[in-house]
């Protein structure tokens, strides 16, 4: 992350807004493993005067999610949640969109750079503003899951790497399960295949001889 960053080290003022939802499942499908906020926050900020870092969460209900709205609120993060909202026909709603620009938008005057933590490219009217108002714009995501278009309106895109994941138990259980289960197929299929080679196939079985029907010539066998 921020290779040969000229910014590294300055009074640079940045505000760092996290789409928490967006980085969770993006982690989880990309890695099957889930971010370390605070590494997250000390690469991001690489030395640069923080001004604000904002931490958008959305809960799901009876799920009890106030240790990890925690270690968020420890790891530096001011920590902004709303409930998911699931509607009587069973879909689901609730994103920080409308949320995370406002607050940007609010700040940015009192910011050298916005930092974007989200590949959701339904960011791109909102760098596009920010760029216009002469505020720099950062966004840090992982490259495989974020909008093209994201990443060519941003002043500077930032591809997440894995220093700063971590596997759950349950994450790294169902990749080893996973690799038992591809040995095993594997296994089984070679033993399949040893099983047909030992017993031939029909371009193996030697023409009936002429003179006794359903037995063999004995010189070609």
């Amino acid at each position: 992350m921020y290779p040969h960053s000229i910014y590294k080290e300055t009074d640079q003022r940045i505000g760092i807004f996290v789409d928490v939802q967006n980085m969770f499942y993006s982690a989880k499908s990309q890695y099957k493993s889930k971010i370390d906020y605070s590494k997250l926050l000390e690469k991001i900020c690489q030395g640069r005067r923080l001004i604000r870092s904002i931490a958008y969460v959305v809960q799901k209900p009876n799920v009890d999610q106030s240790s990890f709205l925690e270690a968020l609120k420890r790891s530096g993060y001011e920590v902004k949640s709303k409930q998911l909202v699931i509607r009587d026909d069973g879909s689901s709603k609730a994103d920080w969109n409308m949320g995370i620009a406002l607050d940007a938008l609010s700040l940015a005057k009192k910011l050298d750079t916005v930092v974007l933590v989200s590949g959701d490219g339904d960011f791109v009217p909102l760098v596009d503003m920010l760029n216009d108002w002469g505020c720099r714009t950062e966004v840090v995501s992982f490259q495989e899951c974020t909008s093209n278009d994201l990443i060519r309106a941003t002043d500077q895109f930032v591809d997440i790497d894995t220093s700063v994941l971590f596997k759950e138990k349950k994450f790294a259980r169902a990749e080893e399960e996973d690799e038992v289960e591809e040995e095993q197929t594997a296994d089984e299929e070679e033993q399949e295949e040893l099983e047909r080679e030992a017993a031939g196939t029909a371009d193996d079985v030697p023409e009936p001889f002429e003179g006794y029907p359903h037995r063999y010539d004995p010189d070609k066998l």
